[in-house]
């Protein structure tokens, strides 16, 4: 799921809101932190500090340059105060604190692109999101159409035979040939259509993917005829949840090669935690 864009605005706010600066250095305070990615008890959020430590530590940085213990005093009840542990994050330490959290939460994922571009403005954020959750949902079909790879071959289903499902696949969800849509879309001969679509279609492909690998053992589907239309069906249903949705897949413009996006966003980050060190 796509993260929305009033979602971004107000977790880009919350973050900045947060930030703070000890001696010209920008941080944050990791009770903070805790709140902003959505974690709800210390104990559980210490363990993602550690892993990020030892994170920091592998990458021959110092941790009491980028976690420093800044405990403070609480009123704990009856006027009585008690101290807490607590550190002043630097934007470095935050970024491997991200990397090494639930990705499954939104913050979470917000977090991994605010703290690791260099000019954080909500826009900037918004489409590293997007080009990051691109080259994710990619990757994901990637896994999911090995899987189905492995699936089809053990029922009969060459390498060939592969193309031809996944071709038909292709048809039902966009209703256009693998060459037409490619025409249509001006996406490079020898280059695999799902490099250059948006994410929806992307996600698109890979659930009705998912689907016939788990039908094609249900139903014990054995030979390419009986398993192509298995996957028409898969593809043809999604299809009819795009439409219904006000989606039509094969209108939707190509988007950047996806190849490019994920050097291009490899190579930011590099830079952008080179500066933050």
């Amino acid at each position: 799921m796509t993260m929305k864009k009033e979602i971004i605005k107000k977790m880009y706010s919350s973050f900045e809101e947060a930030a703070m600066h000890i001696e010209g250095v920008e941080c944050w305070s990791a009770r903070d932190l805790q709140v902003l990615l959505g974690y709800s008890k210390w104990d559980n959020f210490t363990k993602v500090i550690e892993k990020a430590k030892d994170s920091c530590k592998n990458a021959g940085q110092s941790i009491e340059d980028h976690f420093p213990d800044v405990g403070k005093m609480v009123e704990v009840g009856s006027r009585a105060d008690r101290q807490i542990v607590d550190y002043s994050l630097t934007r470095y330490a935050c970024y491997l604190i991200a990397q090494n959290g639930d990705p499954k939460k939104e913050q979470v994922a917000f977090a991994q692109t605010y703290f690791a571009v260099q000019t954080r403005k909500a826009e900037i954020i918004e489409q590293r999101i997007y080009e990051r959750e691109r080259v994710k949902a990619r990757a994901k079909l990637q896994e999911t159409e090995k899987k189905m790879s492995g699936i089809l071959y053990e029922r009969g289903v060459d390498s060939r035979g592969f193309a031809v499902i996944r071709s038909k696949g292709d048809q039902a969800l966009f209703r256009l040939s693998t060459s037409e849509l490619k025409k249509k879309l001006g996406i490079p001969e020898k280059r695999p259509v799902a490099d250059f679509l948006p994410t929806v279609n992307i996600k698109a492909k890979d659930f009705a993917a998912e689907m016939t690998n788990v039908n094609v053992q249900t139903k014990d589907l054995y030979g390419v005829d009986p398993i192509s239309e298995e996957h028409i069906e898969n593809n043809t249903a999604v299809r009819k949840i795009m439409l219904e949705r006000g989606i039509v897949p094969e209108e939707l413009p190509a988007d950047e090669d996806v190849k490019k996006v994920e050097r291009r966003l490899a190579k930011e980050d590099k830079k952008s935690l080179k500066d933050a060190k």
